[in-house]
Formats: C-alpha cells, sequence, structure tokens
C-alpha cells in the first residue's frame, strides 16, 4: 500500500506540472486583463494539432519543435487578440465570458471540419519509456513535460518581474489609468498577455502529444481543470498556479489509486471546496478590501 501511494504521487505531481502550465496562461490573461479565458483549453488543442502537422513537415522529434510550435502560437494568438479579444476590452465579465466561450467552441468545430474528429498521434521513440528510482518509475514523455513546464513557469516568472514589459504589465493590472498616466502603454500591455498565455497553452499542447491523442475536444478537460487551479492558488498569482497544479494532480492520482480512477475529479472538487472554505481568496491570493 506505501508503494502504491508513493507511486501516485509521483504521478501526480508530474501530471501537476502540465496542469500548471496551463493555469499560469489563465493566471496572466486575468491578473493583467481581468478576464478568464474559456478558450485557453482550445488553444492547448491547436498546440497539439500544431506539433502534429509541423512533424508531417519536417519529421522532427516534437521537443526540437518548440521554436516553431511558439512562432505559430504567436501568431494565431495575436491575430485572435486583434479579430476579437481587442474589441470587448473594458467590457463587464459577462461579455468576456460569451465570447470567450463562443470562441471556444468555434475552435472546437473548426478544428473538426479541417482534421475532423478522429484522433490522430504525434509518434515518439519515447512514449513508452520510464525512468526508475529504486522500486518507483516515471514516464519519461510526463517527466520531461514537467521539467520543461517548471522551467516554462520560471521563465515566465522572470519576465513578469525582471524586464520592463513585465513591469507594466503588472502596473496596468493594478490600475490601468494610473499606468497610462505613468506612460505605460496598455494596449500593448494587454496584447502581450494575451499572447503569451496562447503561447504557454500552445506549448503545453506540444508537450502532451507524446502522451495523449489529439482530437478536436482533447483541451476540455484540461480547461476546466486549469480554471480550477486558477482559482485553488489565487487569482493572479503565478506560484499559486504551479502549487495548485501539483496539488490537483496529487489529489487525483492518490483517489484515482486509492478509491477509483472514476472518482479522480470528484476528489480534486472535494479538496478544492474545502481550501477555498478556510482561503476564500486561494492559496497565494490577496484579500479583496470591501470598502
Amino acid at each position: 500500500m506505501t508503494w502504491k501511494i508513493i507511486q501516485a504521487i509521483i504521478n501526480g505531481i508530474l501530471n501537476g506540472g502540465v496542469y500548471a502550465v496551463v493555469a499560469v496562461g489563465l493566471t496572466i490573461v486575468y491578473g493583467v486583463m481581468k478576464m478568464i479565458n474559456f478558450a485557453n483549453g482550445e488553444f492547448l488543442m491547436l498546440g497539439m494539432y500544431f506539433t502534429y502537422l509541423l512533424y508531417g513537415l519536417t519529421g522532427w522529434n516534437c521537443y526540437a519543435l518548440i521554436p516553431l510550435v511558439v512562432i505559430a502560437m504567436s501568431v494565431f494568438g495575436f491575430v485572435v487578440y486583434k479579430l476579437v479579444i481587442e474589441r470587448i476590452i473594458g467590457r463587464d465579465s459577462t461579455t468576456y465570458i460569451m465570447v470567450t466561450v463562443g470562441l471556444s467552441y468555434f475552435l472546437i468545430n473548426l478544428s473538426q471540419i479541417i482534421f475532423s474528429a478522429t484522433p490522430v498521434s504525434v509518434p515518439s521513440d519515447i512514449k513508452t519509456s520510464s525512468v526508475t528510482f529504486g522500486s518507483y518509475s516515471a514516464s519519461l514523455p510526463r517527466l520531461i513535460a514537467f521539467l520543461a513546464a517548471c522551467l516554462l513557469i520560471f521563465i515566465t516568472w522572470l519576465f513578469m518581474q525582471k524586464t520592463y514589459m513585465g513591469r507594466a504589465m503588472r502596473a496596468t493590472s493594478e490600475k490601468p489609468e494610473v499606468a497610462q498616466i505613468l506612460g505605460i502603454n496598455t494596449k500593448v500591455a494587454f496584447t502581450v498577455a494575451f499572447v503569451l498565455s496562447v503561447i504557454l497553452a500552445g506549448v503545453a499542447g506540444l508537450l502532451l502529444t507524446p502522451i495523449y491523442t489529439i482530437y478536436p475536444s482533447v483541451g476540455s478537460v484540461l480547461k476546466t481543470t486549469g480554471l480550477m487551479i486558477v482559482v485553488l492558488g489565487g487569482m493572479g498569482s503565478i506560484p499559486g498556479a504551479l502549487l495548485g497544479g501539483v496539488i490537483v494532480g496529487v489529489v487525483e492520482a492518490l483517489v484515482g489509486t486509492l478509491i477509483s480512477a472514476n472518482l479522480g475529479p470528484a476528489g480534486i472538487f472535494a479538496v478544492f471546496l474545502i481550501i477555498l472554505y478556510v482561503r476564500p481568496q486561494g492559496i497565494f491570493g490577496k484579500k479583496g478590501r470591501v470598502a
């Protein structure tokens, strides 16, 4: 029993790292734009399809395709921002929800028209490989995804904390009007925040291609999980997204191993409700002033 628990924790931590990358993209958009993006899971799905297409064109290992996927997702994210998101900046939260939910369904159906509903996969030599640590093992694709996810999250945190654009984005998230008075171009800050979130979702999709098959609605489950992690870790907190992702991954693995695989989501919701009951603002969230 002890072996099963420790092995489940290892698997959960590895899964949680990838969940965290999805959540960080949502966190950045909410932190800067105060917008919850319900199409984020579909951006992850498109990252997987871009990887599939680029593999067919180049024959490269999926991890070697990261720069190309980043470029593709950057262009796609910029186009979506200009055509859709920029037009609703400053509107109420209901508008954000309706537009991004509509965008989500549009991308799912567009992908189904282009690629069909038949699942596809990206061939990989390491798909079934594992790394052993004494009596325990870790799936090599999941281990690589976890390490890459941690690196991406660290780079994103450095960008937000140490660069001029990152500081401008944080200032915009606090008070857009004051940031404009101080000479910050808030339109650029909004654009960078959205495109960065799309890039993170796309790279997360690439990291998942050796693990999951690809089909138009593959991002739907991860989208729900990502939103839960953002709330759990604290809205707008990058460290909170990482910790929240790990917590969700471990709880899901433990419940799935010890009770039933079908009850993993129920376990996540139970822990989610308990943590929010104790800390309604999330683990790293800040309490807002009532008056």
